[in-house]
């Protein structure tokens, strides 16, 4: 696992450059590109202050959690720096489609057929058109959102051949009591097994790992920004 030798509160561009740092160090291990990775500055429950930091040390791939809390803090920054990739990385309630395709570039939550409908509506009323993640729920987590293995197949048949969303590939949160390696491997084979290009997968715990196992795109907000507090 990272350690926890970060002074997050007044160091993020350090904190980027660690963490970019280990993303490189697991994929020259692995005999990957690091380039080919990327990595999600998942800045939920952070102030406009500290994801300043990060864009000024040239960061620009950034994660929320939620809608609300996105509309307060993002149009100004994306007003001043155009080239943000925001990526909705938290749960998205189907009345929240319309929101969420207006600020988000990337919806990595897409998890169940109503959602999916619900998307595909508003990707045709709008114009805008994310690219988009299945949520896959590898441990079958009652708790948890995300589509269960054995029912992927027949959604992505859903999202990519009726609704003809753009779907790019899959996203995973492991179960948190249990070594995350052969979840982690589980979803690189059924990305390659559909024919798409992105496994987003790890997080500020085991990002490594993932990127060992393929992750082409990792979630990583502690090791960057510091442990959440409200906003």
């Amino acid at each position: 696992m990272p350690n926890s030798t970060y002074d997050n509160n007044n160091n993020v561009p350090e904190n980027l450059l660690t963490v970019k740092s280990r993303i490189s160090e697991a994929a020259n291990k692995a005999g990957r590109i690091p380039e080919n990775i990327k990595l999600v500055a998942v800045s939920k429950n952070h102030t406009v202050e500290l994801i300043s930091s990060a864009l000024l040390a040239g960061h620009r791939i950034f994660g929320e959690n939620r809608i609300q809390e996105t509309q307060l803090k993002w149009p100004v920054l994306i007003d001043q720096y155009p080239d943000i990739s925001l990526h909705l990385v938290g749960s998205l309630q189907t009345n929240k489609v319309k929101d969420a395709l207006a600020i988000f570039d990337v919806i990595e939550t897409v998890d169940r057929p109503k959602l999916a409908q619900a998307i595909a509506r508003e990707i045709d009323r709008s114009g805008n058109y994310p690219e988009c993640y299945i949520e896959v729920n590898l441990g079958n987590e009652s708790q948890k959102g995300g589509i269960f293995p054995e029912e992927l197949e027949g959604f992505i048949a859903l999202c990519r051949d009726d609704l003809a969303l753009p779907i790019c590939g899959l996203m995973c949160i492991p179960p948190s009591s249990e070594e995350p390696a052969p979840y982690f491997a589980l979803l690189k084979k059924l990305t390659l097994r559909h024919g798409l290009l992105e496994s987003s997968m790890g997080m500020s715990r085991d990002y490594d790992v993932a990127v060992t196992f393929g992750a082409t795109v990792v979630r990583v907000g502690t090791e960057i920004f510091g442990e959440r507090n409200a906003i």
